[in-house]
């Protein structure tokens, strides 16, 4: 499999675990509201990617790098890190723990997505 399909499938995995988490746990209608809006933009912008073969991959790496820091927020703000007000964004499920283990995964695949989306130069031996 290569990167760039990795990186779709890591893309749509985190698109379709944030609309599942912010249906099912978000205690604010306004939140929730705002995060689908995101995810539909995120999941329209994929689909494109998709469509046009892979080319702009910058889009789909800047809403996954928007995710990735969305998701870091939540941990700094669960570890006590820093204060944003958005605590009751950043709990999944009413529990601490589950919410930390959310907030690190979710952060680490939207990482791991900009990284395999995003164009690399090609390296050029010297000869």
């Amino acid at each position: 499999m290569d990167k760039t399909r990795l990186g779709i499938g890591l893309v749509i995995g985190v698109l379709v675990v944030q609309t599942v988490a912010s249906l099912l746990w978000n205690p604010d209608g306004t939140l929730t509201g705002i995060a689908l809006a995101f995810n539909a933009v995120a999941a329209v912008s994929t689909f494109l990617f998709v469509r046009r073969g892979g080319r702009a991959a910058w889009v789909v790496g800047a809403w996954c790098a928007g995710f990735f820091g969305w998701h870091v927020l939540g941990l700094g703000e669960l570890a006590g890190w820093w204060t944003t007000g958005l605590d009751a964004a950043f709990l999944v499920g009413g529990g601490y723990q589950a919410s930390v283990a959310y907030q690190a995964v979710m952060a680490t695949a939207a990482g791991f997505a900009v990284h395999l989306l995003l164009p690399r130069q090609r390296q050029v031996s010297e000869t």
